[in-house]
């Protein structure tokens, strides 16, 4: 079982509940479980798991249908209708769903998969119950007004479009065509154009009574709640659904009807910088008793940066940008994927080592120590779901789902610790078959032009690569047929408060005890960055920050991934732009050894030259890949067209000339600026203060502080308020309005948060206004970015072409009004606790906690200054909102930024 994509909400995975009605709501617990599950008289299934370290809940409810439960002509249905249960009830006006939710601090969201529907929400535990109401309003309530179908299938089509601007979008429906053919399974979750266009109101219906058995669904309820009253809740609330027909699990596909009878290779050229490229086998799905040692497979050869293919192709010849590959496990079939983004000049020599290299492939080309090494972060995966609510919900509903075995979990285990070697040739033996191969790959338009290879030119380029390519499979990986095996922050903060250990000039440690898991998180900060770069120098913080971690005396830098690995641990730096940030998260069993390596990193850098080398490449690709995709491009322009003369106003990742002129005589000398800057180091979750405070204290010894510390200043506005930028053959206009404001250290500080959280979200004026009455745009959103001195609060909107003057007026309108009339003291309300809920969500997980203590004190704010604002935003009113709006949202002084194909 592919655990860790399968918990992702938004992954394409599959959940199914097998259960038939009983006679009364019937416990199936084991007495060894922590979490209970109930089944009602009606089929439905309840898991309750009591979790009180936050003052949260976490609520899913599961049904068992998406896409692959579609007809032909349905294709899109089970999305549309995604779209469709936030446009209206018996209950609430279009938008309310999202209002209620977030009235009390809670977010709601839906998600279509293949095999799945789900509907989430986390919510105040006080308030958990409200999310029943809103499911079975949302499911069984929904309205379906003919005119918000018509005008939401626009929005699902807008969708579309956009995803069809993104490359991975593109070649992941070209790969399920090829690998799942003439199967549910082969067309996109959100449909077509032609399909989702002829969809009505009364198909939607009809599909709600057919496939929304309560038999058929699984509710999950996480966090500080009572396991009887969750019960009876469920039982309240959804215990009179009826089933109206009787359900039959569907039987996985047998294997060998899924992709060809001869390898299939297809090469397309667009708009883009990089090649794109793909290929994937068909496995079998998330039962079948090879998954666990497919997903072990998947993870050895690119599930991270010490796999097989990541380290030859990425690391040591640099034939890549990017490699990964993974076991997408749905509920019939599956997938083995493998993806990466190169250079087109490099695809020839790539595409002929990697076909070697997969028809060569066999289990005695990992050591002992590399398999136990991918089952442990295997292992540890699983283990650090459980760190958040949503997380946990989301485990237990998998296996619950998947399972139906509240011993699932520990089923899993046991497989994965059996998987050998002789397991590992097995299975490489019964999937990774030639005949079944199936490759897409996108090419740079650029390549069709040059002929400097000997290939045609123009579209023939294409043609004859996807000639070639199909000719190394065929020449260099003979079939060999063998069977596969298978023919299918909360109340208990009071007494773990925040501890502050001054080290001297300028540096500081912050502990945040939490022991529920054994995991420590380590966040350290340095002031610097993009702030100590002269302005012919931009990209070079970045390099730097790549850089740092990739050696050491004694290590390099596969040696230090393969200690990390090796502790189930993960390290990474970033540089930002006025700060540069080291973190790491391991098992508190192995503090000693970590916080090792975290000081050895920090205070002997060696920086080898082709380390430089090699991250100046990927850093260049990095930009590449960012002007391929709309909104990439847009950020990545955004802070140079705001601002002038100042270090805000650099390009972070450099330009691709200068960045190629910078050498590791720049790198070095940047870090003797960076490691003399202040800095400050949290530590979070469950940790030894001893060995703690001495790591600290000697990285504090062997870093010696500068003279004259960075300091932050406002940047300079530019006097150019307009910017409009083009990408040829995209499908979507894209606006950004951007209004300065001061920074996050500043009086108005809460009153911005409120402001862009009550303006925001899907029942806020913005969303409910140009997207659910008008129609304008499948994404409507604000953001609020401030520095400690500056800011900016933001409006955005992905549009079509056509509609983008309307979108701007729309804009324009609202703020004109909210100048005159006081929003609702409802709409302020909702956005008070949507900062508190946002709040908690986002700071479940030990990093998050450790990051925000250590980047906000760098900064000289308080550690706690998020939450201190939320608590001075109680006070504000609706006449507060609208003095700020008029103080700030100022359309003469507001920047425009346009991207339009």
């Amino acid at each position: 079982m592919n655990v860790r994509r399968i918990l992702l909400v938004f992954g394409a995975l599959s959940m199914i509940l097998l259960t038939t009605p009983t006679p009364k709501a019937q416990a199936i617990q084991e007495s060894d479980v922590e979490h209970t599950v109930v089944r009602l008289e009606n089929g439905m299934s309840v898991l309750v798991q009591p979790d009180d370290r936050f003052p949260l809940a976490s609520v899913r409810l599961y049904v068992h249908t998406g896409s692959a439960y579609e007809t032909p002509n349905q294709a899109g249905i089970s999305h549309l209708l995604e779209h469709m249960v936030f446009k209206g009830t018996e209950k609430r006006a279009p938008g309310e769903v999202a209002r209620d939710i977030e009235a009390v601090g809670g977010y709601v969201n839906a998600a279509t998969s293949f095999d799945y529907t789900v509907f989430l929400s986390e919510l105040p535990a006080d308030h958990w119950e409200l999310a029943l109401d809103v499911f079975k309003d949302m499911i069984f309530g929904a309205k379906l007004d003919p005119e918000e179908v018509n005008r939401e299938k626009q929005v699902v089509l807008s969708e579309l479009e956009r995803g069809e601007d993104n490359p991975s979008t593109l070649i992941f429906k070209d790969i399920q065509k090829k690998v799942w053919p003439d199967t549910t399974y082969a067309w996109p979750v959100i449909g077509y154009r032609d399909t989702v266009s002829k969809l009505q109101a009364q198909d939607i219906r009809e599909y709600v009574n057919r496939q929304y058995q309560p038999q058929s669904m699984l509710l999950v309820v996480v966090g500080k709640v009572s396991r009887d009253e969750a019960v009876a809740a469920a039982e309240r609330v959804f215990g009179g659904l009826k089933n109206t027909r009787s359900l039959t699990p569907p039987n996985p596909l047998p294997l060998e009807e899924l992709g060809g009878a001869a390898p299939q290779v297809t090469v397309r050229k667009g708009p883009y910088n990089k090649t794109y490229l793909s290929a994937a086998f068909p496995a079998p799905g998330f039962r079948a008793t090879d998954a666990t040692g497919l997903e072990v497979l998947a993870h050895l050869l690119g599930g991270d940066y010490t796999s097989k293919l990541y380290r030859k192709y990425k690391y040591e010849e640099q034939l890549v940008d990017t490699i990964s590959v993974s076991y997408l496990s749905l509920e019939r079939v599956g997938l083995l994927y493998f993806n990466a983004v190169l250079d087109s000049q490099n695809l020839d020599a790539f595409w002929k080592e990697f076909i070697t290299d997969l028809s060569t492939l066999k289990a005695s080309d990992f050591s002992q120590d590399v398999l136990d090494r991918a089952k442990l972060n295997l292992e540890d995966s699983l283990y650090q779901t459980k760190e958040t609510l949503g997380g946990l919900a989301s485990k237990l509903g998998f296996f619950q789902f998947f399972e139906g075995n509240p011993l699932a979990e520990e089923n899993y285990l046991t497989e994965l610790n059996l998987v050998d070697d002789l397991e590992l040739d097995r299975i490489i033996a019964a999937y990774l078959n030639p005949s079944r191969l199936s490759v897409s790959a996108l090419i740079p338009e650029e390549t069709a032009k040059d002929d400097a290879s000997n290939k045609p030119s123009g579209d023939g380029v294409a043609a004859a690569l996807q000639k070639d390519m199909l000719q190394v499979v065929q020449k260099d990986w003979p079939v060999q047929k063998a069977p596969a095996k298978e023919t299918s922050l909360p109340a208990k903060e009071a007494a773990l408060k925040a501890e502050y250990v001054d080290l001297g000039h300028g540096r500081t440690l912050v502990l945040l005890p939490d022991p529920t898991l054994p995991y420590t998180a380590v966040s350290m900060h340095f002031r610097g960055g993009d702030l100590l770069l002269p302005p012919d120098k931009q990209g070079l913080s970045e390099l730097m920050g790549r850089v740092l971690p990739r050696g050491i005396d004694g290590m390099s830098a596969t040696e230090i991934q393969d200690y990390l690995a090796a502790h189930a641990a993960d390290l990474n730096t970033s540089a930002g732009r006025d700060m540069l940030g080291v973190s790491a998260k391991f098992p508190t069993r192995f503090s000693a050894d970590i916080f090792d390596l975290f000081t050895r990193i920090l205070t002997g850098p060696t920086f080898p030259e082709d380390e430089v080398a090699r991250e100046k490449k990927n850093q260049l690709a990095t930009i590449m890949k960012r002007e391929d995709q709309p909104m990439g491009r847009m950020f990545r322009e955004l802070f140079p067209q705001l601002f002038h003369d100042h270090p805000y106003s650099y390009y972070h990742m450099g330009q691709p000339k200068e960045l190629g002129a910078l050498t590791r005589d720049d790198v070095v000398d940047l870090w003797q600026k960076q490691r003399s800057e202040p800095w400050v180091m949290a530590v979070c979750g469950d940790y030894d203060r001893d060995v703690v405070v001495n790591a600290a204290q000697r990285l504090a010894d062997a870093l010696p502080p500068g003279e004259h510390p960075v300091a932050f200043t406002p940047p300079n506005w530019s006097k150019d308020h307009e910017f409009t930028m083009h990408m040829e053959d995209r499908n979507q206009a894209h606006l950004l309005l951007v209004f300065p404001v001061p920074g996050q250290a500043q009086q108005d500080g809460p009153g911005l948060r409120l402001l862009r959280n009550t303006l925001g979200g899907m029942s806020g004026p913005l969303f409910r206004t140009l997207r659910d009455e008008q129609g304008l745009g499948y994404s409507v959103s604000t953001f609020l970015w401030q520095s400690p001195e500056s800011g900016f609060l933001a409006f955005y909107i992905g549009t079509s072409p056509d509609k983008l003057d309307k979108a701007r007026k729309g804009f324009r309108d609202l703020i004109a009004k909210l100048h005159t009339t006081p929003m609702d003291e409802e709409s302020v309300e909702r956005g008070k606790n949507q900062l508190s809920g946002d709040y908690y969500r986002d700071h479940q997980s030990l990093l998050s906690r450790s990051s925000e203590a250590s980047g906000l004190m760098a900064q000289g704010l308080p550690h706690d200054l998020n939450r201190e604002s939320i608590e001075a935003a109680k006070s504000l009113t609706a006449q507060d909102l609208m003095t700020l709006t008029k103080k700030y949202l100022e359309w003469d002084r507001a920047y425009e930024v346009t991207l339009q194909p």
